[in-house]
């Protein structure tokens, strides 16, 4: 299985630095960025100074928190994909 990671080369203060993210994490960026009207280039120093570590991570981290605060409570939703949850949760006691 071909990995869906990508990586990109971006310049941040003057230096360039690169980072590796899933298609996914890259287009939850371009949107919230598109929403707030700036560009994804410059949210990432944002992300930079409130997340210490990985880049990579603190920006799977900010778009998945961005997410999550739109949702007020997923449990509340039983369609779509989430319909699956207590089947899987009753799957997983079984196998132990």
């Amino acid at each position: 299985m071909k990995s869906t990671v990508i990586k990109r080369s971006i310049t941040i203060a003057r230096r360039k630095t690169s980072i590796s993210l899933e298609e996914e994490f890259w287009k939850g960026l371009k949107e919230i960025a598109r929403a707030h009207q700036v560009a994804a280039s410059a949210l990432i120093p944002a992300i930079r100074r409130h997340h210490q570590g990985n880049l990579s991570s603190a920006i799977r981290v900010f778009v998945v928190d961005y997410y999550r605060a739109q949702v007020p409570t997923i449990s509340a939703d039983r369609s779509g994909p989430f319909a699956m949850i207590p089947a899987l949760a009753n799957h997983e006691a079984q196998a132990y």
